[in-house]
């Protein structure tokens, strides 16, 4: 065990330090990152992973311990992660409230999540192995997150990096609690979390974004005049499914593509060629990890009909899909950094209601085993990757990570249930609203989604199915033309020909919420362009980009804070 260089901390590999860590991630760091996570869920409809965050606040932590402070940063981040990624499943709940199910208790629905949760990870460690240590994939955040805890034994910028997120977060404070006040910054619809948020995507993808939103907004006469519409309907009620259908055109393409390129490690491997010695800080019992997959299966199982009383076949068939999507997903996630928990949501049950599937309340409650079984996995992996690239012992951030499901799990229901209670708009269902009647910080288009498709179960409406196959075969146009002309000169890349996923964007969520999306992406490739910071930083620690990591936190906190202020004045 090393000494640390300041006295107050723990010495390394003690008791102390081990709870040290695991305090700092899931009580300081996880919760923080678990709020923006939820918060972004709810305005906007997904939300940027808690890696750097964590990662850099936790280096802070871990500083004091030199260069081999990065392990210890890496179990904090690992677990903080962990927790953001579930709190940010709320949006089930909210799915629930918008189809007016009934409401379990919470310690039911925390029960489902966490054993959810648990199975994810065992899966997502299951295929490690292949995808990181076999097929060597990039995983780009793994990446980002790695170089950023190797820079940050640099206290000088580590330093310089804290103050820059701080500053951040200082101003998004700051405008989302003078939004509630100041008429001016309602009348724009100002959000500093969607801003932030387009400071940290940059251009490229914000301005596409506001493409497809502007593209949604100028064909809405002609939907309300082929019927797909009502007059006074908003455009994201037909254009969603055409958005949700761009991003499985476009993911077809890729995912061929992927396996294409996984095919010739695949033959190596079934060839024989021998591996590289398998290093002690990279083993795994192959036999606890199966056993524990088999136990969280059967306990999600358990749970899901003894306690939520949902039919055993539709969950056995949603536990079988996770094999699929937990590869799927883990290789577009190690090639493209995303991950598309959203579409395994929905193709699970178009797959679910090919085989009988005609109850809403239990496409939910399957689909949720997608959702966050897909999430967690690829999360899994990731860190991994990061791992990897440091030679963190991997039993032990497994560990960090099944603390963080823990916690995320509780904080999954208490944020959703606490932000519907805080503002009563997030319980209303969107899916029926008007143009005029849309809440205009509260986009929720993953709620959204879920509530669209799953209605269809029911209200069959033959144009929605058009509509997807319209959406399915642009996206596989663009994208088989973007890989075919790789397009280099932004007027390309993000306005004539834009990504399909990044342009659904603007399907999904109402038009202002775009244009503050990328209108951040602009600001920050504008100060981009003209700074001139070290060259060797990496990307993910860009100031713009931290900055921007700091106003969507800082605007998160607001939100609450204003909440559970208006709760408490009507309590007392």
């Amino acid at each position: 065990m090393t000494a640390p260089r300041w006295r107050w901390l723990p010495r390394e590999g003690s008791w102390a330090y081990y709870v040290l860590l695991a305090a700092t991630g899931m009580l300081v760091l996880g919760p923080l990152a678990g709020v923006t996570a939820a918060y972004m869920n709810f305005s906007l409809g997904f939300f940027v992973g808690g890696q750097v965050l964590a990662g850099l606040l936790g280096s802070a932590v871990t500083a004091g311990y030199g260069a081999q402070g990065r392990h210890g940063a890496n179990y904090i981040q690992t677990a903080a992660a962990s927790v953001a990624s579930m709190s940010g499943m709320g949006v089930l709940v909210q799915a629930m409230v918008w189809m007016g199910l009934p409401q379990p208790p919470a310690w039911q629905l925390v029960a489902y999540f966490a054993c959810i949760g648990m199975f994810g990870v065992g899966v997502g460690m299951l295929y490690t192995p292949v995808l990181v240590d076999r097929l060597r994939l990039a995983f780009p955040s793994g990446l980002a997150v790695a170089n950023i805890l190797r820079a940050l034994t640099d206290t000088a910028l580590l330093r310089q990096s804290i103050r820059q997120l701080g500053s951040g977060a200082l101003a998004g404070l700051a405008i989302g609690l003078a939004s509630s006040r100041v008429a001016l910054l309602g009348a724009v619809e100002l959000s500093a979390s969607t801003f932030g948020a387009g400071m940290v995507i940059g251009a490229r993808i914000g301005v596409a974004a506001v493409v497809g939103g502007v593209l949604s907004w100028a064909l809405q006469p002609f939907f309300v005049a082929i019927g797909w519409l009502q007059p006074g309907d908003p455009f994201r009620k037909i254009t969603f499914l055409i958005a949700l259908g761009m991003i499985m055109g476009a993911a077809l393409v890729d995912l061929a593509l992927i396996f294409w390129r996984a095919l010739p490690g695949a033959r190596r491997q079934a060839a024989g060629e021998p591996q590289a010695d398998d290093a002690q800080w990279r083993r795994v019992h192959r036999g606890r990890l199966w056993l524990w997959v088999v136990a969280w299966g059967a306990a999600t199982l358990v749970t899901g009909s003894v306690l939520l009383g949902q039919p055993l076949p539709f969950l056995a068939l949603a536990i079988a899909l996770v094999f699929l999507f937990a590869m799927v997903n883990g290789i577009s996630v190690g090639i493209s950094d995303s991950n598309p928990i959203s579409s395994a949501f929905v193709v699970s049950v178009v797959v679910m209601a090919l085989v009988g599937l005609t109850d809403p309340g239990v496409g939910l409650m399957a689909g949720a085993i997608l959702l966050v079984s897909t999430s967690v996995a690829c999360d899994m992996q990731q860190d991994r990757s990061t791992g990897w690239r440091l030679g963190t012992p991997r039993v032990l951030q497994f560990r960090y990570q099944v603390l963080g499901i823990l916690v995320g799990a509780v904080l999954a229901v208490v944020f959703a249930r606490l932000f519907m209670a805080a503002y009563p708009v997030l319980a209303q269902d969107q899916t029926v609203m008007k143009a005029g009647q849309q809440p205009a910080e509260w986009s929720s288009a993953m709620t959204y989604k879920f509530v669209g498709v799953l209605r269809s179960l029911t209200d069959d409406k033959p144009y929605q199915r058009t509509a997807i196959l319209v959406g399915a075969a642009l996206g596989l146009v663009i994208e088989l033309l973007r890989k075919w002309l790789r397009p280099k000169s932004f007027v390309v890349d993000a306005v004539l020909l834009p990504s399909p996923y990044a342009m659904s964007f603007g399907g999904f969520v109402n038009l202002p919420t775009s244009l503050w999306l990328g209108a951040g992406g602009v600001v920050a490739s504008a100060i981009g362009a003209r700074a001139k910071g070290p060259k060797d930083r990496p990307p993910d620690m860009s100031g713009t980009s931290l900055f921007g990591g700091g106003l969507i936190a800082g605007d998160a906190i607001a939100a609450l804070a204003l909440g559970v202020t208006g709760l408490l004045a009507t309590v007392f």
